[in-house]
């Protein structure tokens, strides 16, 4: 009996050991969100960046297997308009209530709820995605490079799920549904 109770014991703690979580802090300074809207009837379009606030994976094992980023809407930037006047105006109307809303939204959020590997260093996620207030189910695929301690992605979310539904005036200059990101982050 007494050894039954030590093997137990024992497969107990080698159990706990080998699923152990470790929070990763993501360095925001060296971590990157590019955002590229397009035209929808012809080629063209805008981009620019947006800053995390913080986050962080959840790694069990020798692999991640969750986590969760907070994106800073304030500091969306764009990258493409070179004059100063034109710039800020784009800037400021993706910070108006009918895009982003940064006012009364000033944070978004990723959660990531499931990884599944491929092999070593891909895999597809399973998240939440946060804007607006707005909480939406969304998957994609991701790259880990352990060595560089980054995972890059990169996705399309259709706007109107989040309820960002800017309609241009004019067809032959509307924007599409679809915005891209291409993310990089890093420890």
């Amino acid at each position: 009996m007494k050894r039954i109770i030590i093997t137990l014991i024992c497969i107990n703690c080698l159990s706990s050991i080998s699923y152990a979580q470790e929070k990763l802090n993501i360095d925001i300074n060296k971590s990157t969100i590019k955002w590229i809207g397009e035209y929808t009837f012809y080629f063209g379009g805008h981009d620019g960046y947006i800053n995390f606030k913080e986050g962080y994976f959840i790694k069990t094992g020798d692999v991640i297997s969750g986590g969760e980023f907070i994106i800073d809407m304030n500091s969306i930037t764009n990258t493409d308009i070179k004059k100063v006047k034109a710039n800020e105006g784009l800037v400021n109307h993706l910070k108006d209530p009918d895009f982003f809303n940064v006012k009364k939204y000033p944070l978004a959020k990723l959660t990531i709820t499931k990884v599944k590997y491929s092999d070593k260093t891909h895999a597809r996620l399973e998240a939440n995605l946060t804007i607006k207030g707005i909480t939406k189910p969304m998957n994609f695929r991701v790259e880990f490079n352990y060595n560089k301690k980054e995972m890059k992605t990169r996705f399309k979310i259709d706007r109107r799920r989040w309820n960002v539904n800017y309609q241009s005036k004019f067809k032959d200059s509307a924007i599409s549904d679809a915005i891209g990101f291409e993310i990089s982050i890093k420890l």
